[in-house]
């Protein structure tokens, strides 16, 4: 039997239905994504299947005894409560199990309150919920009171882990989490031995996380096994076939509406039949949602600045005694895509502040450009103004709006808006009745409506839905202007940036280093960064050898094989090589990122790109190997 089970469920606010007959079942184990466009009811349904709002009409049947738990995109606290007693409440019921164990109160079955106790794992609740804390980067004694929007909802994600249940009910998961703490969730659900259902835009984490994709469009739930790549590929074909079979019908239907105003004909008994097939027809049709229409973007990049954005000459920003950025030099050029990575609280606002000229650092030198038009995406939306109409967020004052990019010019408000798919009847509605996704939508219309030839995007993903991700992608990288983008959302990074700047402060305080591409090639030099440190490091052994004493740092000879302990004259030769071959090897990296770097490659000659790319890969690989052949050898 499954878990939940959704029979027949009807859902409406105001005249247009959010399910409409849906059914849905969850068995044990299942993993579910819930997917689709902004608005379209998807908090909606995880709420009835938390139990905690339920359908106009239908059914939802739930397992005996089942254990759900329910983690909402803006999730509410008891006043006056500490983190460590926000997070507990998630293990309520062990607590109290135990509480009344160790009270050893008069007529209790000690004997049963162990075993549920064992069953609820209430003698670890608080390793559990200290575990939680740490992975989340959560201080325990802070009050919750007082926490930002994104570390409340780390707060509520704790609770919800550490209560182990059998339904997780998760919406948006990964906002405002840092890359490290997603990748600890993706892994925690991956191994999680419960059922879970989930709404999130994260491709990369939906792929790693999913058994099973949901699609809920237009009042209806589609189900595909396997991963989002496969889910993509099916729904592409599906929408094909739809469109393919709506093209027909309507023509069908404009052909019966043309026979039957010729009148006379019509009215013949014979012709009743097909009277009636047109009746049909047309009821067909008016029963008929149309999807969505897509979400049209375009982005005015200003006046060209200066080839300089920006240079960064070993700047250094403290506060107090807290080390921020540690000699960090940059520079930035003319339609540059940089991504900013780093866990929450490390820096990432002080370093575009002063990369932009907004602050001046502790120590060293910044060169600003000139003509720099700057527009901001705010994760908070503190730009948007709740009380105010969509209209007058967009164009205050005015019923027309003036914007730039392909397809610009004057336009009116309600026609702009309708391009970032708000009907005409929602115009003037207030900003505070729309969901988290279409309020950044609405932020992004605000934005694109301005001239700008340097874009500051912290974290513009949250809440979209897919398909707006993947078109903000494409409008990003044919954008004449430099981009700098603040981002957890691994896949949109990947497929943005150009470069990265990236948080080491957990090596050093302080210290950031920029790397070519996007945040998967981060991850790949960072590795080799650090197995290349390690290979160098000198072991153990040689550490605490006795002083006045050689340690070796080989195994023993295998009786019979002599030792080599010195080279022969080929490789004393290749050793004497080496030094000059890596010099080579890193001026030629360095001349091939500068090519990268330039926006005149990408406009003069984009065909080259994926082959200067390659030889970059390719430099970094024999690059490597020389270092470690140069190892080998000196260290004979």
């Amino acid at each position: 039997m499954a878990l939940l089970n959704l029979l027949a469920a009807h859902l409406a606010y105001g005249h247009v239905p959010l399910l409409d007959g849906a059914d849905f079942a969850l068995e044990a184990g299942e993993r579910v994504a819930l997917v689709g466009r902004n608005g379209a009811g998807k908090s909606s349904l995880l709420k009835i299947l938390a139990g905690l709002d339920g359908p106009d009409e239908g059914q939802l049947q739930v397992a005996s005894g089942l254990r759900r738990v329910y983690v909402a995109q803006e999730p509410q606290f008891a006043p006056g409560l500490n983190v460590f007693d926000a997070v507990a409440e998630g293990v309520g019921q062990a607590r109290a199990l135990r509480a009344r164990f160790e009270a050893h109160a008069e007529g209790e079955d000690l004997d049963a309150l162990q075993t549920r106790l064992e069953a609820l794992g209430g003698w670890t609740w608080e390793q559990r919920v200290e575990e939680a804390l740490q992975r989340l980067h959560l201080d325990a004694a802070a009050a919750v009171d007082t926490l930002s929007g994104g570390t409340r909802k780390r707060v509520a994600l704790a609770q919800a882990l550490v209560a182990t249940p059998d339904v997780l009910l998760l919406d948006e998961p990964t906002n405002h989490l840092d890359i490290d703490a997603i990748e600890w969730l993706q892994q925690l659900l991956v191994d999680w031995r419960g059922a879970l259902v989930l709404v999130s835009h994260d491709r990369a984490f939906i792929d790693a996380v999913a058994t099973r994709i949901v699609l809920l469009d237009r009042g209806l739930l589609s189900s595909y096994p396997g991963r989002f790549a496969q889910y993509q590929a099916t729904r592409e074909r599906e929408l094909e076939a739809q469109a393919l079979a709506s093209a027909r019908a309507d023509k069908l239907l404009a052909q019966e509406e043309v026979w039957i105003r010729k009148g006379v004909e019509a009215r013949r008994t014979r012709s009743a039949g097909r009277v009636a097939r047109l009746q049909q027809l047309r009821a067909e049709r008016a029963a008929r949602r149309e999807q969505l229409g897509q979400v049209r973007l375009a982005l005015d990049a200003g006046l060209p600045p200066g080839r300089i954005v920006a240079e960064l000459d070993e700047v250094s920003m403290q506060f107090g005694e807290r080390l921020l950025i540690d000699r960090f030099s940059a520079t930035v050029l003319r339609g540059d895509k940089i991504g900013v990575l780093g866990p929450n609280g490390c820096g990432k606002t002080t370093l575009l502040q002063i990369i932009l000229g907004q602050r001046q650092p502790t120590r060293g030198q910044v060169r600003i450009g000139t003509r720099l038009q700057v527009a901001y995406f705010d994760q908070m939306r503190s730009a948007l103004d709740l009380d105010a109409t969509l209209a007058d967020t967009i164009s205050p004052g005015s019923e027309w709006i003036e914007i730039g990019g392909a397809g610009g010019g004057r336009k009116h408000v309600m026609s702009y808006l309708g391009d970032f798919l708000f009907p005409p009847a929602r115009a003037n509605a207030p900003v505070r009745t729309l969901s988290g996704g279409e309020r950044n939508r609405l932020l992004l219309a605000r934005l694109f409506a301005l001239p700008a030839n340097v874009l500051v995007l912290d974290e513009p993903t949250n809440d979209l839905d897919i398909e707006t991700l993947e078109l903000l992608e494409d409008l990003l990288q044919v954008y004449a202007g430099t981009v700098f983008l603040v981002s957890h959302d691994r896949r949109f990074l990947d497929n943005v940036v150009t470069s990265t700047m990236a948080w080491e402060g957990d090596e050093s305080p302080g210290r950031w280093r920029e790397y070519e591409g996007g945040y998967a090639d981060w991850r790949l030099q960072r590795e080799r960064a650090r197995e290349l440190a390690l290979a160098s490091a000198p072991t153990p052994a040689s550490a605490t050898a006795p002083a006045g004493t050689v340690a070796s740092t080989a195994a023993p000879a295998a009786p019979g094989v002599p030792v080599r302990t010195k080279l022969s004259y080929k490789e004393q030769r290749e050793l004497d090589t080496l030094p000059a071959r890596i010099e080579a090897l890193e001026a030629e990296q360095q001349s091939v990122a500068e090519r990268l770097a330039s926006a005149e490659l990408y406009m003069k000659e984009p065909q080259r790109v994926p082959e200067l790319q390659a030889r970059h890969a390719a430099i970094e690989d024999e690059l490597l190997q020389a270092l470690e052949r140069w190892e080998e050898l000196a260290s004979r």
